[in-house]
């Protein structure tokens, strides 16, 4: 049952990103390239700079989906470690210069399930796009630690935090981590406080998989 819901799961996933990619991609590249007609026909500065303004902001927009659209269609899941999926993640989130991400682990070698590195691969994806919307945090840190027989994933923000009892913002991401961490028989627990919030996973691990 684990390995089908995983695997409809991931199928949903692509499906959604080839339709990210082929149809609003191309609906967005076509505006896009109205705008810059638009902007190259028009002679009135003043409505120039509206112009390019919004092709500016259609660009960023082509530029987020193409980036999600990549992530949800890409098999790297299957071909690489946790390790080196979580390292590429931070590395990508990095790169956009919204906020800091900090990662360290204390094994480059946990050999984990494709279920499990679905789930937790996820859950960073989530956790992280949660602090650059809502928390206003500088920095994101992400652990993963191998200590007797379990994992131990511990995401952390230095961001404004928010009441876990009544969190309409943050809502859906919250409730999705809590229920792919039960796909994986993970125990959740999530705190928050005016200095960030901290999401924990431990899930029990299995050298001999």
């Amino acid at each position: 049952m684990l390995s089908t819901q995983i695997e409809i799961q991931n199928q949903t996933m692509q499906h959604i990103g080839r339709e990210i990619h082929d149809n609003i991609g191309q609906k967005l590249t076509l505006a896009s390239l109205y705008a810059q007609q638009l902007a190259f026909e028009n002679k009135a500065p003043h409505i120039n700079g509206k112009i390019e303004n919004i092709s500016s902001i259609i660009n960023d927009s082509l530029t987020e989906l193409r980036q999600l659209s990549k992530s949800l269609t890409d098999d790297t899941i299957n071909s690489l470690n946790i390790h080196d999926l979580i390292y590429k993640e931070c590395f990508k989130v990095n790169t956009l210069k919204k906020c800091a991400v900090h990662f360290k682990t204390n094994s480059r070698e946990i050999d984990l399930s494709y279920e499990i590195k679905v789930v937790l691969y996820r859950i960073i994806q989530e956790f992280i796009q949660n602090s650059i919307k809502y928390a206003k945090c500088k920095d994101v840190f992400v652990e993963l630690n191998k200590i007797e027989g379990f994992v131990f994933l511990v995401l952390s923000d230095d961001g404004i935090g928010f009441d876990a009892t009544c969190s309409s913002k943050n809502g859906i991401g919250l409730k999705n981590m809590e229920k792919r961490s039960e796909i994986i028989n993970a125990d959740f627990k999530l705190t928050s406080s005016n200095n960030g919030t901290i999401v924990t996973l431990k899930i029990p691990f299995n050298d001999e998989k």
